[in-house]
């Protein structure tokens, strides 16, 4: 008979209360989301920023300051609004006490952002460094905390400054570790700002930053003239605006917001507009025309402004709420009665307009059913691949799983041939990293149809694997390596593989779910220290460091990389660059140009940055 097991004793001592600085730090995904180290525009150090500029924002729509200026170096973050100043005897309370605020009626802040009176105390909890200043009517206050901890309680004193508040931190890096700030990403949350605030201007860095035509202006950033099936349309009321066009790509991409903040991942206001969106078009039409064909090849900005609004996580990113107010009008016939009236008033206005809307949801519905014989022959052989796939070796946890906080961590590598997998196979956490093999160079897909993604057995066992055929909502991976050898074999294979996702998932690009993965290439060693180098220049320090005349080893392929090495190259210190699609990219020139025939631009640009090594003319 085996032992009885020993029962933890639990008693009053057993009970601990934590102070709110000690849970922030404690349970930080309660309050941020995932800390991530800047890789992802969704990381928390960017919800640090978005949490003190939304504050700003609240006090722009209220109708104090038109302008925020924002400052950010290497590790340090400086926001100065120009609103009216947090009242100078409630600024430690403001940022220190969990649910103090100015928000928890619609008297003072109607339509907010910021509603429960968390986000800034979660800053402070989570900064190593934290300063508070508010100006108010000729007098100011400040404050500065470490780890949420007050250090320094300074009088209040005069001010020649305009009233406001400016708030500087630097999160803590015991809790996001490695982190760096990447630029575009903070970009493209300012001109979101911009876009839903037309009369408020950001600087950042010293640039500044306006929109006058909200999300006309936005849609004009990610629509080119010549790619916009017709001119975007572009339709306002006091709650709701919406901006829409349709072009040649594939897929539906959307742009949703709830009282100027940026939900990534929609919520019932993006689902209302989707389904009224597809009810008008029936009805203007009257045809019963398929919801995917009206949709597909979509791309539409919605904004939306309610009272007291309902988000399923502190992050903010998807709408929860089912009423425009609480006991008032439901949200989706609010937004059904605004899109039947003023899209319908639309298209009788301007027959261009519904000439061209009409003429797409016809060659879309062509399209779906040309593809329905190619489509099932394809969802047959994933079926049976699907049983015994050897191109993937799947993990345990994946993006689809809700419940686990480690989803966020969920990875697909996709290499290139069997020695590269196997090392990263053998070297992988099984939990949280899949691999997928490559069998040699895949086929470019650029000017392609969407068939040749059921049509090609490689590219459709990919699709099947990632699970995207429908939507992104499934994705089975938050994070998407292409891990290809640092040679220029490696690099087509990383053209060709992005060429894929852009042209027909450019979504799983915009939102930020595909890196490259950077391996080093070369090993330096003593017999005491070995450093990895990801450059000539880290080889140089490495050889200044660890000298005289270390070994040094050149990684021609990730197979050469033993899979007790690679472990160190695919864990906690993983190298990925994210694939950033920016703002102002244009998806169909930037495909042209790199994966199309060779173009006389192309041409020019090898020819005039050819370099021919000294060693190559020497032999």
């Amino acid at each position: 008979m085996s032992e009885n097991p020993v029962i933890p004793q639990y008693t009053e001592n057993e009970i601990r209360s934590l102070d709110w600085k000690e849970h922030i730090r404690l349970r930080p995904g309660m309050y941020i989301g995932k800390l991530g180290d800047g890789k992802s525009p969704e990381d928390g150090i960017y919800v640090l920023i978005k949490e003190i500029i939304d504050n700003s924002i609240d006090e722009h729509v209220m109708g104090n300051g038109k302008r925020i200026d924002v400052k950010i170096d290497e590790k340090r973050v400086i926001v100065r609004d120009y609103g009216r100043g947090i009242p100078l005897g409630k600024v430690i309370d403001c940022v220190s006490k969990i649910n103090t605020g100015g928000k928890y009626d619609s008297r003072a802040f109607q339509k907010s952002v910021g509603l429960n009176g968390v986000g800034t105390k979660a800053v402070n909890a989570l900064s190593s460094f934290f300063r508070v200043e508010s100006f108010r009517e000729g007098k100011t206050k400040l404050a500065e905390f470490n780890c949420g901890e007050l250090i320094v309680d300074a009088p209040e004193s005069d001010t020649s400054e305009r009233n406001g508040t400016r708030m500087t931190f630097e999160p803590d890096p015991t809790i996001f570790k490695n982190y760096r700030f990447i630029h575009d990403f903070i970009r493209e949350q300012i001109k979101n700002y911009t876009y839903l605030n037309s009369k408020l201007t950001i600087v950042y860095n010293g640039e500044s930053y306006a929109s006058r035509n909200g999300l006309l202006d936005l849609l004009d950033s990610k629509v080119t003239p010549e790619n916009a099936l017709y001119p975007v349309v572009h339709l306002q009321s006091e709650d709701f605006e919406i901006a829409f066009t349709h072009t040649e790509a594939y897929g539906e991409e959307y742009y949703s917001f709830v009282n100027g903040q940026y939900t990534t991942q929609g919520g019932t206001h993006l689902q209302a507009f989707r389904e009224a969106f597809v009810k008008t078009i029936r009805d203007f039409y009257k045809k019963d025309y398929d919801a995917a064909d009206i949709r597909a090849s979509i791309t539409a900005a919605v904004s939306i402004r309610v009272v007291e609004p309902v988000f399923e996580s502190q992050t903010k990113t998807k709408l929860g709420s089912s009423e425009m107010e609480p006991g008032g009008v439901s949200l989706k016939s609010a937004m059904l009665e605004f899109v039947k009236k003023h899209v319908d008033d639309y298209l009788h206005k301007n027959q261009n307009v519904a000439d061209a809307l009409i003429k797409k949801i016809l060659q879309n519905e062509r399209e779906r059913k040309d593809m329905a014989g190619v489509q099932k022959l394809a969802k047959e052989r994933a079926k049976r691949a699907n049983l015994h796939n050897k191109k993937l070796r799947d993990c345990r946890i994946h993006f689809t799983d809700v419940k686990k906080d480690e989803r966020h961590d969920s990875t697909l590598f996709i290499t290139e041939g069997d020695s590269a997998s196997g090392s990263i196979t053998k070297s992988r956490n099984p939990d949280l990293q899949a691999v997928f093999s490559l069998r040699g160079k895949p086929l470019n897909c650029y000017g392609l149809k969407k068939k040749v993604v059921y049509e090609n057995e490689e590219f459709n066992l990919l699709q099947h694997a990632l699970n995207i055929e429908e939507s992104l909502d499934d994705l089975r991976y938050n994070n998407i390596v292409i891990a290809t050898d640092a040679d220029v074999d490696g690099m087509h294979i990383r053209l060709l593989l992005m060429t894929f996702f852009l042209q027909f998932f450019p979504d799983l690009v915009r939102n930020g779910h595909l890196y490259i993965l950077q391996t080093p290439l070369f090993r330096v060693r003593n017999k005491k220290e070995t450093t990895y180098c990801y450059s000539e220049k880290e080889r140089i320090d490495a050889i200044e460091k660890l000298g005289p005349k270390p070994e040094i080893t050149r990684f021609k392929g990730l197979g050469e990389i033993s899979p007790n090495e690679f472990a160190h190259f695919i864990g906690e210190d993983i190298r990925l660059e994210p694939v950033i699609l920016k703002q102002d990219s244009n998806v169909e020139k930037l495909l042209k140009y790199y994966m199309g025939k060779n173009t006389p631009e192309r041409q020019e640009f090898i020819i005039d940055n050819l370099v021919i090594e000294k060693n190559d003319l020497d032999n």
